[in-house]
């Protein structure tokens, strides 16, 4: 096929979208789908991924090579660009600005694919009002060897808990591990309001079953499905409803009515067999507009934390350090409280990689070299981190030898793979520091 041939011009509700390479493999591991595959899934559940979406400044996170590729992170809308698209003006906790997409039709949608978004990254804003969110995003991330009954456990606690503050939440799988509950909210409050009320919210579900679900921030002191309320803050994306994830079996993110979510399987759907149910069953999701809640009971039980001596919870480490919040630093690596023994924990890195596919193959690596070890450690010892760097995410994995005697514990060797992308940018900020 030539240069010219290699592409392919849809006509959407009158527009014009060229798709270019359409028979590129975007998944082919475990499925066969081409660019042209995506766009046409995405088409034929436009009402519903629209939804989540429409009238939303968007992330783009690209895919150019793939969903087995490495992505990376576009904020600012590219120049070249349809007139018909619109773009309003992000202002980021840094103080940068940047110009974001905002797509409000299908033609839009199959404009943002063609370029490699494989899922759907908005904003919880509207382009109305970008300082004040109209979504609290509630996001239930197990950690490796939770079960999925455990994570269904987790949130129809967390469905009671919300319906005991006045609030109505909306369930989709994540379309990996996880599930995600959205709640519409009335756009009165701030970001850090906002992500406030998601601090109070994961505390009182810890509360409520505190040896299946976790807010702790640090992965050493987590353990079964952590609620992570700094989705809420003001830069941080999630996957919409409808987006297909980059996972080898094409998943995707899920919308659910609450009735299906204790016998749901994750892996049920696909790019393959979502447009049926789509068909049939429609968006569950389709009535959210209609339930605005107010977040003032859960901004009362953050005061009533607070009073009681439960400060601020950790930042993610780009934000400015607030008044209340605790030290923000990994308890293994803390200075020790006056007169409190310092309790480091015992954590080698054992892979590091763009690719999270070859990370975790060099982890069974690291087991299998070191099996005595390997039958000593616990579900939660072993800390799989998804690295964000300035463009792009890596697969960080460490391994917490704490349950290991110290004479049996390995030292920390190059990791197996040791491919960390910010490696070389830090090493040129730590010689700029030095000349400083």
């Amino acid at each position: 096929m030539t240069k010219e041939q290699s592409k392919e011009v849809l006509s959407i509700a009158g527009r014009e979208v060229q798709i270019t390479h359409p028979d590129k493999l975007y998944f082919s591991s475990q499925v066969k789908v081409t660019k042209l595959d995506l766009v046409n899934y995405y088409l034929a559940v436009a009402s519903g991924a629209l939804a989540g979406i429409q009238d939303r400044p968007i992330v783009l996170k690209r895919f150019v090579n793939g969903a087995e590729g490495e992505a990376f992170y576009q904020k600012r809308a590219p120049e070249q660009r349809p007139a018909w698209l619109r773009t309003v003006i992000l202002s980021f906790p840094s103080g940068r600005t940047a110009e974001e997409i905002v797509v409000d039709d299908a033609a839009g949608l199959a404009w943002i694919v063609n370029l490699g978004c494989i899922e759907l990254h908005p904003h919880p804003v509207r382009s109305a009002d970008l300082d004040h969110p109209d979504e609290l995003r509630i996001d239930l991330d197990p950690i490796p060897g939770v079960s999925w009954t455990d994570v269904c456990r987790v949130a129809m606690e967390v469905k009671d808990f919300l319906e005991s503050v006045g609030l109505r939440g909306w369930p989709k799988t994540s379309g990996s591990r996880g599930m995600h509950v959205n709640v519409r909210i009335e756009p009165r409050w701030t970001f850090t309001e906002v992500r406030r009320a998601a601090v109070a919210l994961s505390r009182a579900v810890e509360r409520r079953v505190p040896a299946l679900a976790t807010s702790k921030w640090w992965k050493e002191e987590r353990h079964g499905v952590f609620l992570d309320y700094n989705q809420n803050a003001k830069d941080r994306t999630t996957c919409s409803a409808f987006s297909v994830r980059p996972v080898p079996d094409a998943r995707v993110s899920t919308p659910l009515h609450w009735e299906e979510v204790p016998d749901y399987d994750p892996a049920a759907f696909t790019i393959f067999t979502m447009p049926k149910r789509f068909s049939e069953v429609g968006n569950p999701h389709a009535d959210m507009d209609k339930f605005p809640g107010s977040l003032e009971q859960l901004l009362e039980l953050a005061d009533k934390d607070e009073a009681a001596g439960l400060g601020d919870a950790p930042w993610p480490p780009h934000f400015r350090k607030t008044k209340s919040e605790g030290p923000r630093v990994a308890p293994s690596r803390a200075k020790p409280a006056a007169k409190k023994p310092r309790i480091k924990m015992p954590l080698i890195v054992v892979a590091n990689s763009p690719d999270k596919s070859a990370a975790l193959a060099g982890l069974e690596r690291w087991k299998e070299k070191h099996s005595a070890v390997r039958d000593l450690l616990a579900v939660d010892d072993v800390l799989v981190d998804s690295m964000r760097g300035r463009s792009s995410t890596w697969t960080r994995i460490r391994v917490n030898l704490r349950h290991v005697p110290e004479d049996l514990r390995p030292k920390q060797e190059t990791p197996d793979p040791d491919e960390d992308p910010t490696r070389e940018w830090r090493e040129r900020s730590n010689k700029r520091k030095a000349k400083n």
